[in-house]
């Protein structure tokens, strides 16, 4: 059973979508502020529903402690918020949010991406597809030692940055990267490259998938997701 720590101010928000998630079968456990959701993650959430604006500590604060911490920071967090601007979005997936709903909130909806997150999770420890060599998604199978990838079982040619980005973005299917991590973890920090460029080769990588070039999805004003299957 999957564990959530559900962060809200607003006590009947958190009443109403824990009865939701435990109706779907999850453990769930809460806190109402900022610092008593740092204290709640010591008992080790699978994933974590965080609203942005709360007292004593605001969500993106949340956020960024957690992402600090080695033993957190492959942690799912869905953000929750009333924000509705472009960069409110961007500055959580910048801090390493995995998802954003918007209020009003409604609840299947949440069941649905906190389901997606946590079987996105189990097909990772079930097959460690992070540190795989070989990885298996969808039409894809893309063989990191012999820098090989395969769509339907043909081979394509990927030049190596190309290659590379496919790989880190189809090992972690459905979370949003935005480019400059991308660029960061891609490129390296002390390369000089603009963002530009990581547009560039994923529009290279789905000229060369094809019909299937919607598995690299675009989140506008952020950066980029593969496919969730």
């Amino acid at each position: 059973m999957a564990k959530i720590l559900l962060v809200d101010d607003e006590k009947d928000i958190v009443e109403f979508l824990q009865y939701n998630l435990e109706a779907e079968g999850f453990e769930v456990i809460s806190a109402n502020d900022g610092i008593e959701a740092l204290s709640k993650m010591e008992e080790k959430p699978d994933l974590v529903v965080l609203d942005v604006m709360m007292p004593k500590m605001n969500g993106y604060e949340v956020l960024k402690n957690i992402r600090l911490n080695e033993n957190y920071n492959e942690i799912p967090i869905i953000f929750l918020t009333a924000k509705t601007s472009e960069f409110d979005e961007l500055k959580g997936f910048d801090l390493g949010a995995d998802d954003y709903i918007k209020k009003p909130i409604s609840p299947k909806m949440l069941v649905a991406r906190v389901k997606s997150k946590i079987k996105r999770l189990t097909l990772n420890d079930d097959k460690d597809i992070q540190n795989s060599l070989v990885i298996n998604i969808g039409p894809l199978e893309i063989n990191k030692d012999k820098y090989e990838v395969k769509l339907n079982g043909e081979n394509i040619i990927l030049p190596k940055k190309e290659f590379a980005i496919l790989y880190y973005l189809a090992s972690k299917p459905g979370k949003v990267f935005p480019r400059d991590r991308i660029l960061n973890d891609v490129w390296g920090e002390d390369i000089f490259v603009i963002e530009r460029t990581v547009d560039v080769h994923v529009r290279k990588i789905r000229e060369k998938l094809g019909d299937n070039s919607n598995l690299i999805e675009t989140i506008k004003g952020v950066g980029y997701r593969f496919k969730e299957f």
